[in-house]
């Protein structure tokens, strides 16, 4: 049995490795999935705690509560994509368990099964296949001749509620965040945008350590009022380079159109991360770029031998 523990949204994303401890408490075999899900298989925890699967989930999040006031929304099942599908609809207070793949999965629409984006819906609900039930009932050939071989089967499996993705504990991480919260509400733009600028610093200096880049980023506007806007984009190249991920980061907080809102904190999340030596460069004639490149490089290894405020941008400084 596979647990998907989704804590809220509005949960600090520096938070997040605790609350993936606390699940380590029950189960070594966690994954995480940033910034606000994790997978646990509980199939040995059941057997030691004598536990049934919401009996389980009750007490973590009870926990979870307790410890670090992190609500969470969890869902159970006997894969990761079904325990996954369930905690999207369970209802806060309460974990919903697939205890019957094929009567959950039925009635729902295609678009609903992983690995079905908007493209592959589309051309199945052509043929009339747009629901799970209609998919899991279609020979494997006919799905095979619409969508490829391979993903024809994939499709047919997870119609019919296999999953066999593993839950892969210590997995590498497929994003990093950083969050900044102000000490009071803040409406001034200059002081948000110097936030962003603090973090885009501090993902793109975290990158280049880790010898890694990132193919998007996300922005998270937390409000007064514990509301969130969150947009995301990506970038023309995968990149570490502070001032790629500074100028995009700028990019989306202008987008959200902000105007005398009351914002309580900023979360930056670069996301897609892969290892830098695989990573494409677009060579330019700009002499402005390649000598930002140079500083960057010179400044990480001050960094690392005086420290994180050893060098940083001037607006930051003060």
């Amino acid at each position: 049995m596979i647990l998907c523990v989704r804590f809220r949204p509005e949960t600090p994303e520096p938070l997040f490795p605790r609350l993936v401890d606390l699940l380590g408490e029950f189960t070594p075999v966690v994954e995480a999935a940033p910034p606000h899900e994790a997978l646990a298989d509980v199939r040995g925890a059941l057997r030691y705690f004598g536990r049934t699967p919401a009996e389980l989930a009750a007490v973590i999040r009870v926990r979870a509560l307790a410890l670090y006031g992190a609500d969470c929304v969890i869902g159970a099942g006997p894969n990761p994509m079904l325990a996954r599908m369930a905690a999207r609809e369970a209802r806060p207070g309460l974990t919903l368990t697939v205890d019957d793949p094929a009567a959950f999965l039925r009635d729902r629409p295609v678009v609903a099964l992983d690995g079905v984006g908007r493209t592959t819906a589309r051309t199945l609900c052509g043929y009339g296949l747009d629901s799970v039930g209609r998919v899991a009932d279609a020979p494997l050939a006919v799905l095979q001749r619409l969508v490829g071989a391979k993903a024809g089967r994939d499709l047919w499996e997870r119609a019919q509620g296999i999953d066999r993705t593993p839950v892969v504990p210590n997995a590498a991480a497929r994003s990093l965040a950083a969050e900044r919260s102000f000490p009071y509400d803040e409406l001034d733009r200059a002081a948000q945008r110097r936030a962003l600028l603090s973090l885009a610093t501090e993902l793109g200096t975290r990158l280049r350590t880790g010898s890694q880049v990132c193919r998007s980023l996300a922005l998270t506007v937390r409000y007064a009022d514990r509301s969130t806007t969150s947009r995301s984009r990506t970038l023309p190249e995968p990149t570490a380079h502070g001032t790629a991920l500074t100028a995009l980061a700028y990019a989306l907080h202008d987008s959200l159109g902000l105007q005398r809102a009351r914002v309580r904190g900023l979360a930056l999340r670069a996301e897609g991360l892969g290892p830098a030596e695989r990573a494409a460069h677009q060579l330019t004639f700009d002499p402005a770029d390649e000598k930002a490149r140079r500083i960057e490089a010179v400044a990480d290894r001050a960094r690392a031998k005086f420290g994180p405020r050893a060098i940083l941008p001037g607006s930051l400084a003060a």
